[in-house]
């Protein structure tokens, strides 16, 4: 029987509950024949948002960041360092951070406390800082190596970088127009780069998303778009997001 007849068969023979369970379990979670796949407002070659999200809701790859930093926030004390701006330092760190530093590339950010390339980041104070937060960076830096040495460098004995890197995401035109947008790294790429500087044993490595959530990130599609539970399935074959917590050893 042809694909066609038997779905119209089924419409017109089985009532609306049967239906909708063998629409459910047949063909949404069975592997549709060829030809049966149905993209709907996917069926485009441009993007439904070219903003990841951001006009649509909160991007989806920031569900899983900040699933991240949450998990982590107890590493969020003393001194802290965040680049670009504070808003994980703000919202994870509290009453345990002493003192909150910013880095930005570049001159023009008012409340940066420190300018400059992490990579050639030898103005940087060393054994200053308890945590450095480095969220959605290590793409833009060329020299990626190097950025891990200068973090091991200005951490204090004990302290902890909490990073995450991109893995299915699109290239961010504006920021590789200013400084590049150079990487997207798997799990043993991303724990590789942190392992020569901080030692493997000091390094631990995760990932975030399935293929679903990479289909929807790299369509533009916001958290408002999707299911939570659709969200938080892990697939490590399909990583949206890539997130390292790497520690000094003490001296």
């Amino acid at each position: 029987m042809a694909p066609e007849t038997l779905k119209r068969s089924i419409r017109t023979l089985l009532p609306r509950p049967a239906r909708a369970w063998v629409s459910r379990k047949r063909f949404l979670t069975c592997h549709p024949p060829v030809g049966w796949v149905r993209f709907g407002s996917l069926r485009r070659t441009r993007p439904i948002s070219a903003a990841w999200g951001h006009d649509r809701g909160r991007p989806i790859n920031r569900h899983y960041i900040d699933s991240f930093v949450a998990d982590h926030a107890a590493d969020i004390r003393g001194r802290v360092l965040e680049v670009a701006d504070d808003r994980y330092t703000a919202a994870f760190g509290g009453s345990r951070v002493t003192q909150s530093d910013i880095l930005h590339a570049t001159p023009g950010n008012p409340r940066a406390t420190f300018v400059g390339d992490l990579a050639k980041a030898d103005h940087l104070p060393a054994d200053a800082f308890d945590c450095v937060i480095l969220t959605q960076v290590m793409q833009y830096i060329r020299d990626g190596a190097a950025a891990a040495r200068h973090l091991h460098r200005i951490l204090k004995p004990g302290g902890i970088v909490l990073a995450t890197l991109p893995g299915l995401e699109k290239v961010s035109a504006p920021d590789d127009a200013q400084w590049g947008d150079y990487w997207r790294f798997t799990a043993t790429s991303a724990g590789a780069l942190f392992n020569e500087a901080f030692g493997a044993s000091n390094v631990k490595t995760r990932t975030y998303g399935n293929v679903f959530a990479a289909v929807a990130s790299l369509a533009g599609l916001s958290q408002e778009d999707v299911r939570p539970s659709e969200l938080d399935v892990v697939d490590k074959d399909f990583p949206v997001i890539i997130a390292v917590r790497a520690q000094k050893g003490a001296n």
